[in-house]
């Protein structure tokens, strides 16, 4: 292949092979081996804080200017989030600048945007048509799913009747009525929504799915229940002509299976990197597979850490994957590890890598003592023990180390451990330790990292006078940024304009102009009460005051929008009327487009209010972000942000509060309501049994194929989300550059879904995280004792 010749032939200018020995020298020992790839497939396992996206960078840069790459023949970057992509290619652009050669021969994209890339291009052979074609996100509750539940009901009365009867039943109608209700809205939406991903991502269509459940010996017959819904939500999708990301996926690769469109695909593409290895599934790597290949060769570089896979549990990325190709790699001596991590001082690396190491102890344990006890006789033999973290620790740099402020110094302990007396203590000590460390360093920055965002919101409102008193700012990054409030800004607003004198609608209105700054604050119950007083007062009604004048003029503005436009462009209206900035205005974009493709032909102002209700009820419409992520590390700033969010961020100081074994890593739970099915739920039963088919085929396709009964996938789904957890720790950790402060009340919420704050009654005593003694035992040095 023309990569194979060696690199320095293709350099015409003496300086530039200076320039990028320069580069070269200027990686660690792992990150240059990334830097000398010349050919086939390679796997990069990299640590926390191993510097991957820099380096990624700086090799993407040396390869584009080794090998002159251009437009037509370029570096495609996959990545899996639109922040990730601008970074990286901000990155490129910026080491070929130094170079100075062209910032061309590359491609930055998103995995889906890729495929949708391809997927259009060939509408005829993908079956992909986004002119006419909308793209969904079906969650439980979205109509697709509901609709696809209600005929499989319909059609398969033998089966629903063997589900209503459960484990055991005494026929009382009014139980009857309970189950119908449970199973239609609950146990059905999440087995769909469940199975559908799983064997989508997996490259398994429905009719896969019904020979797997031939396989499957048990009551219910779960993956033939599950391959039924399948094959309706894929009925109910064509129907009503909406796809989903995975269709993306499967269009690309429809496309890529004609061998001359291949050809030119397979001739224009250099190389592949793909970032973020870990959270791939099998579809995704399937077709980043077939776009690197070329005669064959395959020219494919994954990088990712697959001890950061934290995603599994509700996607369907399974870290073994990569694991495994990276295993493939190693036999082949195309693996390299990068171990050398800059990112946190010592004592915070230590941590992380005993917490790695007493983890997998643990189940390595645990899983004898099984064995012992007794034998799974539905496990097929070939199967292996999957442990929760690569066993790959990090190191610090060396001393010579080329890259500037690596394992920063320690403040204070470094790692400090406190046993707080309970919840509201736990707060008392984080805002006396934040307050100290950023009056004394406003420089650096500070985040508090939660399990869930209810805890987010307790945290945000017990320090919201840090601002004011000490100047320092607190930045809640709610689950409002996930999924975007737009919608229901604009619905609010619409419903107004549609129905202006119902006092719920014209509250809700004003309600979003006073939070929007638009309006001053006032009783708006006042001003709701008699809507035409407000809007149309007459002359025995009292002369307004101010601020009511100001609100009634915004109010009529919407009002005579709706006289003097047509329908269609009240949204952008709305949009500019509530001065929408940047992401802001590109969502209400994407917002409008999207009701529009659905409302081809039949626009009106009730339609569109139905579409509205439908995307707030089920699809939690998502926004655009921006792409930056420097609103979440800012100077003399506390960040507030989920554990998962959390992930490719650093902070100075990280506080991890409310270390509580039922939250991390929590227990097996069973809704009450649908134990009459068992002690397990159909979703993860039928995740499980899917993971052992897909799994089966990577091991040993040759053997008889087993799949777990539910008792068994049951035990295997907790397993998977106890080692996700855990992951999930180690990556909150790993985010500390000079102090990890860790925390386990003494007494917390039973369920922090139903706490109230400032009402000591509902706390009780909380075992803390079963890691968290034993870090206290292992540094004892780092063990605060505080006085209150």
């Amino acid at each position: 292949m023309e990569n194979n010749i060696n690199s320095t032939s293709h350099l015409s200018v003496p300086n530039l092979s200076i320039k990028l020995e320069e580069l070269r020298n200027s990686l660690r020992p792992g990150q240059q081996q990334l830097a000398s790839w010349t050919a086939g497939k390679m796997a990069i396992s990299a640590v926390p804080g191993a510097g991957k996206s820099h380096s990624l960078a700086v090799a993407a840069a040396m390869m584009i200017a080794q090998y002159r790459l251009h437009p037509r023949k370029q570096l495609i970057i996959v990545t899996y989030t639109r922040s990730a992509a601008a970074g990286i290619k901000a990155k490129i652009k910026e080491r070929l600048k130094e170079l100075k050669i062209p910032q061309t021969g590359f491609m930055v994209q998103t995995l889906h945007g890729l495929a949708l890339n391809i997927a259009t291009r060939n509408p005829d052979l993908s079956q992909l048509n986004l002119e006419t074609s909308t793209v969904i996100i079906p969650t439980p509750s979205h109509r697709v799913i509901r609709s696809s539940v209600e005929k499989w009901i319909s059609g398969n009365p033998r089966r629903y009747q063997l589900l209503l009867e459960g484990a055991e039943f005494d026929g009382e109608e009014t139980e009857r009525l309970r189950r119908q209700s449970v199973l239609r809205t609950e146990v059905l939406p999440k087995l769909a929504h469940t199975i559908i991903r799983e064997a989508k991502s997996s490259g398994l269509n429905p009719e896969k799915v019904w020979e797997l459940s031939d396989y499957s010996q048990e009551h219910y017959q779960i993956l033939a229940i599950a391959a039924g819904l399948y094959e309706q939500y894929q009925i109910v999708m064509r129907s009503l002509d909406f796809i989903d990301y995975d269709d993306m996926i499967l269009g690309a690769l429809n496309v890529i299976e004609n061998p001359k469109i291949r050809q030119v695909w397979q001739q224009q593409i250099f190389a592949v990197f793909e970032d973020e290895a870990q959270d791939s599934s099998p579809l995704q790597e399937k077709l980043i597979s077939a776009l690197a290949s070329k005669e064959n060769d395959c020219n494919l570089i994954r990088v990712g850490d697959p001890n950061q896979a934290i995603n599994s549990t509700f996607t369907p990325a399974d870290s073994v994957y990569f694991n495994w190709f990276c295993e493939t790699c190693k036999s082949q001596e195309k693996l390299a590890e990068m171990t050398q991590a800059g990112r946190s001082s010592k004592i915070i690396i230590d941590a992380a890598n005993f917490v790695l190491k007493w983890v997998n102890g643990q189940w390595e344990y645990e899983s004898k003592k099984q064995q012992k006890k007794h034998i799974n006789s539905d496990i097929s033999e070939d199967k292996k023990e999957v442990i929760p973290f690569r066993l790959q620790s990090i190191e610090t740099v060396s001393k010579d180390d080329p890259q500037p402020n690596a394992n920063p110094e320690a403040v204070g302990e470094g790692l400090e451990l406190y046993r707080p007396d309970d919840i509201y203590h736990t707060v008392d000590l984080i805002k006396e330790r934040i307050i100290e460390l950023l009056n004394k360093n406003s420089d650096h920055n500070a985040a508090i990292l939660v399990r869930e965002n209810r805890q987010g919101r307790f945290l945000a409102e017990k320090l919201k006078e840090l601002p004011k008193k000490h100047k320092i700012r607190v930045y809640e990054v709610g689950e409002s940024e996930r999924f975007s409030q737009i919608p229901s800004e604009i619905l609010n607003l619409l419903q107004f304009i549609d129905r202006p004198h119902s006092p719920d609608y014209l509250k809700n209105a004003l309600e979003i102009l006073q939070n929007r700054g638009l309006i001053p604050s006032q009783d708006l119950n006042i001003l709701a009460t008699y809507p035409e007083n407000f809007l149309y007062p007459s002359p025995l009604i009292p002369e307004q005051k101010k601020p009511v004048l100001e609100a009634r003029r915004y109010c009529c503005n919407l009002l005579q929008a709706k006289l003097e436009l047509p329908d269609y462009q009240l949204i952008p209206f709305l949009g500019m009327t509530l001065k929408y900035t940047g992401a802001e205005l590109a969502t209400v974009q994407k917002l409008s487009e999207r009701i529009s493709q659905e409302l081809v032909g039949k626009f009106s102002l009730k339609s569109v209010l139905n579409v509205l209700r439908e995307i707030i009820n089920s699809e939690q419409f998502e926004g655009i972000e921006e792409d930056s992520e420097e609103r979440y590390t800012r100077q003399n700033q506390v960040t507030i942000i989920t554990m998962h969010k959390s992930k490719g961020l650093d902070w100075d100081y990280v506080f991890l509060p409310f270390l509580h074994e039922d939250v991390l890593p929590g227990n097996p739970w069973v809704p009450t309501a649908a134990k009459f099915l068992g002690e397990f739920t159909l979703a993860e039963v039928s995740r499980a049994q899917i993971r052992a088919a897909v799994h089966h085929q990577y091991i040993n396709p040759e053997n008889t194929l087993i799949i777990p009964n539910p008792d068994n996938a049951w035990q295997e789904a907790q397993q998977l989300k106890k080692a996700e957890e855990y992951r999930l720790l180690y990556v909150a950790m790993t985010r500390a550059k000079r102090l990890l402060w860790m925390s386990a009340a003494k007494e917390g919420p039973f369920r922090w879904s139903v706490f109230k704050a400032d009402t000591s009654i509902n706390l009780q005593s909380k075992v803390p995280c079963p890691i968290f003694p034993i870090l206290m035992k292992q540094f004892p040095n780092s063990v605060i004792e505080y006085l209150f």
